[in-house]
Order: structure tokens, then C-alpha cells, then sequence
């Protein structure tokens, strides 16, 4: 029987040692440069959401940026941006959360999500959960409803769904 992810899989390329010795890298940009992979992974991402009612769709910079916008539009919702300190113009709040090695920030404008809206977050990679738990926490402050969570990649081995409580997680390809 033929793996129906064999041709996402196909198009994701491995990269040892990066970025750092001991890392296996797994490279999204074959895929994202093939019109029938990328079309197919927004699909498989987007389709345990249709008829959910999503009004908005999460996507946290950069890559966050390029799935999230295709599963909006594939569910007909909106699309909110979380990005990095700096590098929004209106009042917005913000979450720190813990790196491996440190701490990260990411913000949102706080007019993004009305109360009760119903959001989808969307990112490339799951790994250690430290992005999506802080896009979870920034939606709930603004008092967004997460109705769930997709990532194209998760990192079993890291245990990052373990970060993200009761939230629904699909992701459609995983590794250890």
C-alpha cells in the first residue's frame, strides 16, 4: 500500500548537522517551490478545520506566515499576524516564553481578535511548543476562542504538544 504522504515526504529534504552538530534539519523550501506539494499541504493542513466556523487564522513569523494565509483562505477566515518585537505599527501586546537556550518574545496587534472569535493557529513546525503555546496565550489574553492548532511538522521526539494542554493539535507529517 502506497503512504498517501509519500509525495510531501518526498519534498522535504533532510540536512544533518544543521543548525548545529547533531540536528537533523528538515528543509520545507522544495516543497513550498512545488506547486502540487505546496497546494497539498495547505489542503491537508486546512481540511479537520472546514465547517469548524473559523473566523481567523494565527500564523506566527515567517513561516507561519506562508501556511497560515493559504489555510485562511482555503476556510474563508481572516488572518492575523504574530511577529517579532519591533515590527508592528499599532498597540499591541506581547508573550516571552522559553528557548532551549534563553527567551523569545512575539507580539500581536491587541485589536486583532475580537472576543469569542474562533481561531485556527497555523505553523510550519512543532517542536518544542514554545511558539504555538505563546500564540495560544496571546489569542486567550484578547479573549480569542483557540478552536486548535496545525502545524505541516511535528517533532514527536520534543514533546511539544505536551506545552499545549487540551488544545486540538493536527499535524500532518511526524518525525522523532
Amino acid at each position: 500500500m502506497t503512504d498517501p504522504l509519500s509525495p510531501l515526504k518526498r519534498l522535504i529534504r533532510e540536512i544533518p548537522d544543521f543548525p548545529k552538530t547533531g540536528i537533523l534539519f528538515r528543509d520545507i523550501t522544495p516543497l513550498l517551490a512545488d506547486p502540487s506539494g505546496i497546494a497539498l499541504a495547505v489542503e491537508l493542513l486546512a481540511n479537520p478545520f472546514r465547517g469548524k466556523n473559523i473566523d481567523l487564522v494565527v500564523g506566527a513569523e515567517s513561516r507561519g506566515f506562508i501556511f497560515g494565509t493559504a489555510v485562511a483562505c482555503c476556510l474563508s477566515a481572516g488572518f492575523v499576524l504574530v511577529r517579532k518585537p519591533g515590527k508592528l505599527p499599532h498597540k499591541k501586546i506581547s508573550m516571552t516564553y522559553d528557548l532551549e537556550y534563553g527567551t523569545d518574545t512575539l507580539e500581536m496587534h491587541e485589536d486583532s481578535i475580537l472576543k469569542n472569535q474562533r481561531v485556527l493557529i497555523v505553523d510550519d513546525l512543532l517542536a518544542t511548543g514554545g511558539t504555538m503555546k505563546a500564540c495560544c496565550d496571546l489569542v486567550e489574553k484578547v479573549g480569542g476562542d483557540v478552536v486548535g492548532l496545525a502545524c505541516l511538522i511535528e517533532l514527536a521526539g520534543l514533546r511539544g504538544r505536551d506545552k499545549l494542554g487540551a488544545h486540538k493539535i493536527h499535524s500532518v507529517l511526524q518525525y522523532e
